[in-house]
This record gives structure tokens, sequence and C-alpha cells, in this order.
């Protein structure tokens, strides 16, 4: 699985819904993070799982004998992709799911599963926090995939950031099911201007950046491209609810504030926030990666403003975006 948690967390439910044993291991880094909550549920459901190190994490194996499936509850305060991943399960089992919910973070991702499962024909419903999935099995069909907000989200902060500059990104629009297009909303309270339409969004910069206080809990996937410009604003900038970013391929909250006071800029964290204060970030310094594709993409904006930056693992995009550096240089050049 390497770096992927998508792939560590929901490739082992599914390969519990066939039939032999499958066997998954990951990086030094995606074995740190944790598994616990997805592989107690999956042995309440029967699932023969077994970790071959430390409980909770990878390696490990599953005897796959199909799942019968029942009731179960989840935690899924430090990652929705444990919910995602049994609500894919879901439709595979011979009787259905009930997943009651006690925790979750990042909300959005939940409603793209539910609506990408629907579209190839599963049955699932929402009553409270309980979803209820159908043993329906799924149905193939052509499917056009969004263009991915997340990483749009570091043009559209460039946009915000740089005077006179904007960046339109087509498919991402009204109709968008991912949840961090909702960064665009955070950039327009911060004074960008910002326009939502049926097929695309726009962002241009307005010069100006407003200090704010905001909750990212369920888009704290770009909770590092907000650290990364908020220096620029005119105020503070306090980012709250975002604990579940310190279990992510590194603890993003103390990275973010590593790299920013290596920029002479005054940070403060608590558990689960960040405080940024105004000021000018100043090189030359080196980024501290820790091996994260966002730490190195956000902080690729901050250096727009800032000469001198580098990083200690530019390739480390390549988990998402290989050709960032490229693309995002051609994008900057562009007038």
């Amino acid at each position: 699985c390497r770096d992927g948690a998508t792939t560590a967390r929901f490739l082992p439910a599914l390969a519990a819904a066939g039939h032999g044993t499958y066997r998954f291991d990951a990086s030094a880094q995606m074995r740190r993070r944790p598994l616990g909550p997805l592989t107690d549920a999956l042995r309440t459901l029967g699932v023969d799982l077994r970790h071959g190190g430390q409980e909770g994490h990878h390696p490990l194996a599953v005897h796959a004998h199909g799942v019968k499936g029942g009731a179960l509850t989840l935690d899924a305060g430090q990652s929705s992709q444990y919910l995602t991943a049994l609500l894919l399960l879901g439709p595979l089992t011979a009787e259905g799911l009930d997943i009651t919910v006690t925790d979750m973070v990042s909300e959005p991702y939940v409603e793209i599963t539910l609506a990408m499962m629907r579209g190839f024909g599963a049955e699932v419903r929402r009553e409270g926090r309980t979803y209820r999935v159908a043993p329906t099995g799924y149905r193939a069909r052509t499917y056009g995939i969004e263009p991915d907000a997340s990483t749009a989200g570091y043009f559209f902060a460039a946009a915000a950031l740089e005077p006179g500059r904007s960046v339109t990104v087509p498919g991402l629009g009204t109709g968008a099911l991912q949840g961090d297009l909702a960064f665009v909303d955070v950039l327009r309270r911060m004074g960008a201007d910002v326009e939502i339409g049926a097929d695309a969004t726009t962002v241009r910069s307005t010069g100006t950046l407003r200090g704010l206080t905001v909750t990212m809990r369920d888009i704290s996937d770009t909770m590092p491209t907000l650290a990364a410009i908020a220096p620029f604003a005119d105020g503070p900038v306090r980012i709250e609810d975002v604990a579940n970013t310190r279990v992510k391929e590194c603890d993003r909250l103390d990275a973010c504030a590593e790299n920013l006071r290596r920029l002479g800029i005054t940070v403060r964290t608590g558990p689960d926030w960040i405080e940024i204060h105004p000021g000018t970030p100043a090189g030359p310094a080196e980024i501290a990666t820790h091996g994260d594709h966002r730490i190195v993409m956000s902080f690729a904006v901050t250096a727009l403003r800032t000469p001198g930056i580098t990083f200690d693992d530019p390739g480390c995009v390549r988990k998402t975006f290989p050709d960032f550096h490229r693309v995002f240089d051609a994008f900057v050049r562009t007038p």
C-alpha cells in the first residue's frame, strides 16, 4: 500500500468479502498511522484479521471467507476512512450492514462515498447516526470523476495571495461532491473574490487577506494550505477542531508550526488548533516536509512571496501529484 491511506484502509475491508488469504503491508510512514477502529469493526463482523506487528497497524493478513454482515458501532473520530471502508463493504455482505457512528471527522468525504455507492447501484440510507447498507452488490457503469478539490486548493490559495492573479478550475461547480471545495468559502471570508458556477469555480485576488477564526473539522486536508498563506493576512488566523491532522502522513499541526517558525512567524498551537500571527516570512529556509505531500504543496504557495524556500524532500508529492512542481511553476509563470 506504500503511503496510500485509502488503499491501506479500503482494500482490507473489501478483501474480507472474498475468499482466500490477503496480505497487506505499507511504508514505514503508513505503518505508524492507526487502523485499530477499522480492524476492530471487521473482527466484530467475524473477519479473521491478524496483525503482523503492532496491534491496530500494518502489516496485516485477512483470511477471508465472505462476510455475513450485521450491526456494529464505530468511532470515526480519527478518520472518516474507517466508515467509508465499511460502507463500501456493506453491499458485498450476505445480509447487509448497520453501522452506528459515535464520532466522525471529514463528514463530506462520507457523503461522496454514499453518492458514488448509489451511482453504482447500492442501497444505503442514513438514520440519525446509523448507516444502513443493503446487500445489493454493485452494478458496473461508466462514471465521470471530478477534479481533486484538495489539490485545487493550492492553486486557489495562490490566486488569493497574489494581487492580480486568478484561477478557474473547470469541473468543480455547485454540484460538486467534494467537501474540500468549501476551502474557497474560507478564502472568500478572508477577502478573495470567489465565484462558484454550475461547472467551474474561480478565485481572484483582491489584494487583501483578512485574519479569521475558522473550524476546519470537515475540510482538514486543506488546513496546511490555509496555514501556509496565513502570515500574509492582516490579522491572526486561528484554525480550530483539527486534532485529526496530527495522525495524517505526519503531525500536520506541528509540521506547519515548525516550518512557519523557521520563516520567522509567530505561531501558537494546542491539541486541536493552530494560531498564526501576521508577519513577513523570511528565507532562505528549508521546509521540513516529514515526507508529507501536503506540506510541500502548501509551502510552495508561501514561496510565491518568500524567496529562498527549499524542501528537504520535494519529491514526496509523487503520492498524489507527481508533476506538481512543473504544473505549479507553469501556473505561476502564466500572466
